[in-house]
């Protein structure tokens, strides 16, 4: 990222969300949402600073570079978990059995419960240097 506060904002790190493209579009909004949600708490850089309006109100501060979303097929996302694994790229998953679960609690079970090689993966979040993403994501599209 430039220091410069005229200068286009660069961002030598790439934050990407990969769906499974068979997915609904209620499915895709939640499982992004959800996805997201830990790349903060683990990688504080990635936050930015807190919003205010004109009139001083505050509000949270969010993600400060862009969140790119992809879509692949099953096979596309199961490539892409295995390299992120391979290159120890900070990753989020989301699995279909969490879509039946109704809590954080049951959604870490359901996950524990399955080896990393047979989770039937809807959603993948990495980030990392832009690069190395690119090449985890090999094979993905850009989500329509």
């Amino acid at each position: 990222m430039t220091t410069n506060d005229t200068a286009p904002v660069r961002f030598d790190t790439k934050i990407a969300v990969l769906l499974r493209d068979d997915l609904e579009g209620w499915q895709r909004l939640n499982v992004t949402a959800f996805l997201v949600s830990g790349l903060g708490t683990r990688h504080p850089e990635v936050i930015g600073e807190p919003y205010a309006d004109a009139d001083g109100t505050a509000y949270l501060p969010m993600l400060r570079q862009p969140v790119l979303v992809f879509e692949g097929s099953k096979e596309t996302l199961t490539a892409a978990h295995g390299k992120a694994l391979a290159r120890v790229l900070p990753r989020a998953v989301f699995t279909s059995d969490l879509f039946a679960t109704g809590n954080d609690r049951d959604n870490r079970a359901a996950v524990r419960a399955v080896g990393r090689d047979r989770l039937d993966l809807v959603g993948l979040a990495v980030y990392g240097p832009r690069n190395v993403v690119d090449k985890v994501l090999k094979g993905a599209r850009m989500h329509p």
